[in-house]
């Protein structure tokens, strides 16, 4: 068991507003205004540690991988020059007869490429080709993946749960992709939206002004994939590692199939694959189609643009070097935090403890104290083994354990009107 302060609250903080409510325009602007104020009130910080340099890096990234990919990876690369993004793990499906590892393995304009692939509910990245042996018992294919610096990590936690962890280098421990699936009504309520020519102006505009803001509004805490990290740890050491499952596909779609009838999709999906909405059912669709001819696009909103998406979720990680075995040596040993960075850079964020660092793992001793700095001023929750032992405001935090235990940290920014999560560190194992 950890020590816990008794009458602390053991519970994230619960969301104030829905992603719907986020989307409107008072709290886009309020969101907004809260990551410019704290952007001033960044400190400038020492290296967290002295040797190894803070990466910002992407996992589970698509491009021109399948039929549901719309970016391309000349694209992908402009986009993280853009932001800062110094590392891409790409996770190609598998398409055979392509082996996923026949794709871009190199440094270029400070972004490194890592090949991989998200296949049979992980995200591997061999050191070399597996093209042959994907079909093994999901045991043995990890054996084989993970061999040298290979790294295999459990995806989609919520499809499953109890799956084993067994030779497996981790897991994701958020899932973009997961938070839009939580969020089918915001989905469809946002489809019909671009059925109304004011809507879209609307929506148009928002876009322009708060695409950040826009994009995020589904984020919640993925206390599912947290859960299974949290009770995994406690007898093995599991990398968590940030899946941004980009795709550049949400550039959702108005077309026209008739003056009293639209499609509406994404620039992904196939006639049949779209939601046929009449003017029966919305009669501002003939302000949409008129003047234009069947096939004819009427509306186009792109939301996730790579540039945008790559801060959406990025997994940082602490190596010496910015070269493919410097990052998977690092990963593996746990030297990793997620972070939503379009809230605020993490750059400067450290966590440690006497004698160690994050990822490390120690015998315990009584008193050892773990110490964790922010750059900007938050909410810090430090976890023991899935447990709140402490929490406090500000930009740090220094806590003497009384327990063994596997302590992870998490931060929260208070941005619009409520605290949302923006940072959770890999564990320190004090055994």
């Amino acid at each position: 068991m950890c020590g816990w302060l008794a009458g602390t609250a053991d519970e994230a903080p619960a969301p104030k507003y829905s992603p719907t409510e986020r989307l409107k325009r008072e709290r886009l602007a309020a969101a907004h205004a809260s990551v410019v104020e704290l952007a001033s009130r960044r400190l400038s910080l020492p290296p967290a540690k002295t040797g190894l340099t803070d990466f910002r890096c992407n996992f589970h990234a698509h491009a021109e991988d399948s039929t549901h990919t719309g970016g391309t990876r000349p694209e992908m690369l402009a986009a993280a020059v853009r932001v800062g993004v110094n590392g891409i793990f790409l996770s190609d499906h598998f398409r055979p007869p392509r082996d996923f590892m026949d794709s871009w393995r190199f440094l270029t304009n400070g972004v490194l490429f890592v090949p991989g692939s998200e296949a049979r509910g992980f995200l591997i990245s061999p050191m070399a080709s597996v093209f042959g042996q994907m079909e093994l018992p999901a045991t043995d294919l990890a054996k084989v993946v993970t061999t040298g610096d290979g790294l295999a990590f459990l995806s989609h936690i919520e499809e499953r749960p109890d799956h084993s962890m067994e030779g497996l280098t981790g897991l994701e421990i958020y899932n973009r992709h997961y938070d839009a699936k939580r969020d089918l009504p915001g989905l469809l309520q946002l489809a019909m939206r671009l059925t109304d020519q004011r809507e879209v102006a609307e929506l148009e505009d928002l876009v322009r002004l708060y695409p950040a803001e826009m994009l995020a509004a589904q984020i919640r805490y993925a206390d599912t994939y947290l859960d299974k990290w949290d009770a995994e740890t406690k007898t093995r050491r599991l990398t968590g590692v940030g899946a941004n499952d980009c795709h550049h596909n949400q550039v959702m779609i108005v077309k026209v199939v008739d003056e009293d009838n639209v499609l509406v999709g994404t620039i992904v999906d196939k006639d049949e694959q779209m939601r046929a909405v009449s003017s029966n059912l919305r009669p501002s669709i003939r302000r949409l189609t008129k003047g234009r001819k069947p096939g004819d696009i009427a509306v186009r909103l792109d939301f996730d643009p790579y540039h945008q998406a790559l801060l959406c979720v990025c997994t940082h990680v602490f190596a010496p070097e910015l070269t493919e075995v410097a990052l998977r040596t690092a990963v593996k040993a746990g030297r990793v935090y997620v972070s939503h960075d379009w809230m605020a850079d993490p750059t400067g964020f450290s966590y440690s403890v006497d004698g160690g660092f994050m990822g490390d793992e120690l015998k315990w001793q009584a008193g050892q104290t773990l110490r964790t700095r922010l750059p900007v001023p938050g909410m810090l929750r430090l976890l023991c083994s899935g447990r709140e032992v402490v929490r406090t405001t500000g930009t740090e935090l220094v806590h003497a354990t009384t327990e063994a235990g596997v302590y992870r940290v998490e931060a929260w920014l208070e941005v619009g009107g409520e605290w949302r999560p923006w940072i959770y560190s890999n564990p320190i194992y004090l055994r």
